[in-house]
């Protein structure tokens, strides 16, 4: 099947994206310090019946800086997403977003809505939720003098930096992955320049609204979701599903945040079947 990595100029910068196989359009995004290659488990095993397209997002992980006037709020991140989602001519397409990456989705879903046929989410942040626990600390310190260096002081010890992502997943994730995750925004000014945005957006404000715009909607939402995550507890999920007219929720066991890490198989299948629905 084909599998290439490409690229594509978009008004916020150029982006690069994985792609791979045919069929109904999907399209993945990854949150906070992580790149397309989050998905990439999934993707090789659900390219044999979607269209799959991974790109790398600015959000502090991607190897190619935006431009320096590209707006990476999560109405910004979004507009990017919609830019992208136009440039390729996808319609109906399936949006499958996960932690950060869910918010930008929801975002995108009630601002951009022409393109998206369906909505997933996996663990991700909803409501107030936005960013999650210890995490909330992290905007306002941003926005300090030299608060990114700061930010990223733990990150440059690498021990520290691979514990710091070892919460989010059952399975461990390659020492290697994680430092290509971290290298950009600590030795890339340009890119630090982006992470510093990013972080400085994330604000429970945005997801607030669009879960208001989204109650009652008929967009049909998936939310494979992992019980038992202290950054996403379920019960957000529920909250949002409640709220939705065409949304529910399937519980994926034996995963923590990073569901496409844990569970591709199990992910992959979901989103064939929800992505081939009418």
């Amino acid at each position: 099947m084909a599998n290439e990595r490409k690229e594509i100029e978009l008004p916020s910068g150029r982006i690069r994206y994985r792609e791979a196989g045919s069929g109904p359009p999907v399209v993945f995004v990854h949150g906070y310090l992580v790149d397309g290659r989050l998905w990439d488990g999934v993707v090789d095993r659900l390219a044999d019946r979607c269209r799959c397209i991974a790109p790398d997002w600015p959000m502090g992980a991607q190897q190619v800086a935006m431009n320096p006037t590209a707006d990476l709020s999560p109405p910004g991140v979004a507009a990017t997403i919609s830019d992208l989602l136009e440039a390729l001519d996808l319609e109906d397409v399936t949006i499958v977003g996960n932690d950060s990456g869910g918010a930008m989705s929801q975002v995108l879903a009630t601002r951009h809505p022409g393109r998206i046929g369906r909505l997933v989410l996996t663990n991700c942040d909803t409501h107030e939720n936005f960013p999650p626990g210890i995490f909330k600390a992290l905007p306002p310190l941003a926005k300090l003098p030299r608060g990114m260096a700061i930010v990223g002081a733990p990150f440059r010890i690498g021990a520290l930096g691979r514990l710091s992502f070892r919460p989010f997943a059952r399975t461990r994730i390659p020492d290697e992955l994680v430092a290509s995750w971290l290298r950009p925004g600590l030795t890339d000014p340009a890119i630090n320049r982006d992470l510093k945005k990013v972080t400085v957006g994330m604000n429970k404000r945005f997801t607030l609204e669009a879960a208001a715009k989204l109650k009652g909607s008929e967009l049909p939402i998936l939310m494979p979701w992992a019980p038992g995550d202290r950054f996403f507890p379920i019960s957000y999920a529920q909250r949002l599903a409640a709220d939705c007219a065409n949304a529910r929720i399937v519980e994926i066991e034996g995963s923590k945040t990073f569901v496409p890490l844990d569970q591709p198989q199990r992910l992959a299948d979901e989103i064939a079947q929800f992505a081939q629905s009418s």
